[in-house]
């Protein structure tokens, strides 16, 4: 056997010891910290932790134990009382799928070396098309993440909707569009001043009239308006733009429409959320992030176009198609890519789409809780109602706004974020992972409550 592998038993012994890691990783989650950076300069210095590979192995439990101090520091984003940013949690099952997946170790971005695998790819990426009501021209594909996704979408309608000398084309987003946009549109070649920021009304929502208004002027001065973004659930507040509106103005002025649902997506899975993202239908492309609202682990994205075959075209080197499956190569920039599709396919057939539904209203039930909670303290301003499961809310100034977060954040049971809004600084909550449930709400709800007192 060769030195680099490991015998039937050996794997077993090995595996029963990450596996004893990990349940006892999972077993702490409800009363380890959130958020701890005492000691982290002592950590980064520590010769046991940084250090060169050694010219002979060391045991996996002792590593393993380096690397449950490395991930003990900083923000815990498995924790349920991880209330900042957008955490999703990740799913342990869809941990197991990796295992699996890199242990098969199947590629995938041609059909023909793993055709079944990518079969059960396509039948996700189906699935997902039904979810959201596209047609069956729609092509997609299991990306990294939303901004991989974005990158390929501004790429796929730049080759559809412009010339090859594209540098007059124009993008446009809000003040509260997520940066993937304006970072996919430096990397596709366009100049930074091609991105135009489209006012928002009061709700923090793209405005139509002043998207067609941006359009007009554009189109006036010689310019090439062709891509514009919605987002439905804001990264900042979890707002969802007007997309029937913005998808009649992207009709009639002939512009592709990307939907980014990297957030707030998969809250389609339920009557609300369906309700509140009615017309992400009408999308051209739509960025998903399985990683935020399905709770998987980090470096899960995904992209839907409408006509499949602009995505193709965009992207491969040579037509070679006619196979009855796709080559997922030809749908991004990625050529080597591992079956990325299993950490999907194996927690929906394993938990059944209706337990990832009643989580996610879940969340829309918290997120309402929290808003009420929070609307009845006197001393704090809630900025709006939420769509989806972010609650942003203030003190009566910014210093005693950031004062807040701080001694929240110092308990180490909840961690909360901050953001702007129309330059102001607010405190941001955001419900989100399947960890989370009322008890650990309530006790960031008396945190809050105590420290506003």
């Amino acid at each position: 056997m060769a030195p680099l592998d490991l015998t039937g038993d050996e794997l077993r012994a090995a595996l029963a010891t990450a596996t004893d890691y990990v349940a006892d990783f999972v077993d702490r989650l409800p009363n380890a910290p959130v958020l701890d950076d005492h000691g982290l300069t002592e950590l980064l210095d520590d010769p046991a932790l940084r250090r060169e590979p050694p010219e002979y192995g060391r045991p996996l439990d002792e590593l393993l134990r380096l690397v449950d101090r490395a991930a003990a520091k900083g923000i815990n984003s498995a924790s349920p009382g991880a209330l900042a940013y957008t955490p999703g949690g990740g799913l342990v099952s869809a941990a197991i799928a990796d295992l699996v997946a890199n242990a098969i170790n199947r590629y995938t971005g041609q059909a023909a070396p793993a055709p079944a695998l990518v079969a059960m790819e396509l039948d996700v990426l189906s699935w997902l098309r039904d979810l959201f009501s596209f047609p069956a021209s729609t092509a997609g594909v299991l990306t990294t993440g939303g901004s991989m996704a974005t990158l390929s979408a501004v790429i796929t309608a730049r080759a559809a909707m412009l010339p090859a000398n594209f540098l007059n084309g124009t993008l446009y987003v809000t003040s509260q569009t997520h940066h993937a946009t304006a970072k996919a549109a430096k990397l596709a070649g366009f100049p930074d001043q091609a991105v135009r920021m489209v006012p928002v009304d009061s709700e923090l929502r793209m405005d139509p009239f002043a998207l067609q208004e941006a359009i007009q002027r554009d189109r006036e001065a010689g310019m090439v308006p062709f891509f514009v973004t919605a987002s439905a659930g804001t990264t900042n507040t979890g707002t969802i733009d007007p997309l029937p509106a913005l998808a009649d103005v992207a009709s009639v002025n002939g512009l592709w429409l990307h939907v980014d649902a990297a957030y707030g997506g998969f809250f389609h899975l339920t009557s609300r959320g369906r309700q509140r993202m009615d017309g992400i239908e009408r999308a051209d492309s739509l960025a998903l992030d399985p990683h935020k609202s399905m709770f998987l682990p980090f470096g899960t994205g995904c992209l839907l176009v409408r006509e499949g075959s602009s995505l193709a075209s965009a992207h491969y080197l040579a037509d070679l198609r006619g196979a009855s499956l796709p080559d997922f190569s030809d749908y991004g920039p990625e050529l080597t890519r591992e079956f990325r599709g299993l950490r999907m396919w194996l927690p929906l057939h394993l938990h059944g789409v209706g337990a990832f539904r009643a989580a996610l209203d879940e969340k829309l039930d918290l997120a309402e809780y929290v808003y009420k909670s929070l609307s009845s303290m006197p001393s704090l301003s809630v900025q709006q109602v939420p769509d989806l499961s972010v609650i942003v809310f203030k003190c009566r100034t910014a210093v005693e706004t950031k004062a807040l977060l701080d001694r929240v954040n110092a308990s180490g049971r909840v961690a909360l974020s901050s953001t702007r809004i129309h330059g102001e600084l607010v405190a941001r909550m955001c419900v989100l992972s399947f960890r989370t449930g009322k008890a650990r709400v309530d006790e960031a709800l008396e945190l809050i409550r105590e420290q506003v007192s």
